[in-house]
């Protein structure tokens, strides 16, 4: 039998730790199965194995099990590598984000220019204005890949200035379509405020001042201030946990919303759906994205959707076809924006509709898999 094409693959963070890139990276090995993956990861926690293996990949998580272990992993990580190497035929490393791991890649490639370095760009920050520093340091890995894959248009033209040598390849992340279905009526149950005839908002958003949950929580103020349909109440529901949490609660209760917005904290990846059902509508205010999975897993739930033009939404927000846009910190205007699609079912149904469509054609994982195996195998994509 054929030996399996293997990957040394480095990530500052992998699973069971949840995250847009470390759930992209599970995702594409699971549909890989002819690639094994040996991935180099921060152990993070105690309780993590130290090493753990699957049909198609081991997992390497080097510390002690603390918080110090991003900063051991340039050093142990590097080491653990060197040993892989020398028992494993690889041709490509890959680093998942220009960070840690895309740092031990930079000295990889020193001694081994022979390796195809591929980066995959996952940053959901505003590169530009960035600490000098990191930005000095992100830019060194970025000019040493062979091979870059990013997850917007944002991510690749940033790439593709500072290495413009580079093969620079959109792959965005996806979603699972068996997971999100369009549901054929929106129930309103499981809440701790029941509110007749309500309008359900959700967001899904780490708790960060970047993801504007503050805005939203003022804006719904507006809403209902401003913008009140007959015989409607709307309530916000806020899924995700994050050094906000309590600020965003006083904000709430300060504004007397504390009956109307409701923290559900982490949900998982399994139980999301069950929540976007709910909904009439899925709003995120950010201030920088590098994609937004959370609107992608929306627009499969077919849920309409709100966000800022900002990053990498702009590649899937389509203003009036698959979205509405709103200004950068301005809870007004999102106000404004989240009225006019809830008093307006027609361009509610059109939105969902076209929103669904757009994932099933350019975000399905199985789509996006194959983009990945292609460049694994050096065919085109």
């Amino acid at each position: 039998m054929q030996e399996k094409s293997r990957i040394l693959v480095f990530t500052t963070a992998y699973r069971p730790m949840i995250g847009g890139s470390e759930l992209a990276l599970e995702e594409i090995i699971r549909r890989l199965p002819d690639i094994f993956f040996d991935i180099i990861t921060p152990r993070h926690k105690r309780v993590f194995k130290a090493k753990e293996s699957s049909n198609n990949s081991n997992i390497y998580r080097i510390g002690t099990g603390t918080t110090i272990d991003k900063i051991l992993f340039l050093i142990f990580g590097f080491f653990k590598s060197l040993s892989l190497i020398r028992i494993n035929d690889y041709k490509i490393i890959q680093a998942y984000q220009a960070s840690y791991g895309g740092g031990i890649c930079w000295g990889l490639k020193l001694l081994y220019p022979r390796l195809s370095f591929i980066l995959t760009l996952q940053e959901g920050k505003d590169l530009n204005n960035q600490n000098v520093i990191f930005k000095l340091l992100r830019n060194l890995i970025i000019k040493r890949a062979d091979i870059i894959t990013a997850i917007s248009g944002y991510l690749a033209d940033y790439a593709s200035k500072v290495n413009p040598r580079a093969k620079v390849i959109i792959i965005p992340n996806g979603v699972d379509l068996t997971k999100f279905q369009i549901p054929n009526h929106k129930s309103q149950t499981n809440f701790k405020f029941q509110i007749p005839n309500s309008k359900i908002i959700i967001t899904v958003s780490r708790l960060v001042e970047k993801n504007g949950v503050g805005d939203l929580v003022d804006a719904l103020h507006v809403l209902n201030t401003k913008h009140q349909i007959p015989d409607t109440k709307y309530k916000l529901l806020i899924i995700g946990d994050g050094p906000l949490k309590e600020s965003l609660r006083l904000k709430a209760k300060r504004l007397k919303l504390e009956n109307k917005v409701e923290f559900l904290g982490e949900v998982s990846n399994n139980g999301l759906p069950s929540y976007l059902a709910k909904a009439d509508i899925f709003v995120r205010p950010s201030l920088s994205e590098g994609l937004g999975t959370a609107f992608l897993e929306a627009m499969a739930a077919g849920v309409p959707i709100i966000g800022t033009s900002v990053g990498g939404i702009s590649d899937f927000l389509k203003d009036g076809e698959t979205g509405l846009f709103c200004r950068v910190g301005d809870p007004a205007d999102l106000a404004d924006k989240m009225n006019v699609i809830l008093s307006d079912e027609n361009l509610r149904n059109n939105l969902a509709r076209n929103g669904r469509r757009l994932v099933e054609e350019k975000y399905d994982w199985n789509k996006i898999a194959e983009k990945f195996r292609n460049l694994y195998t050096n065919e085109t994509i």
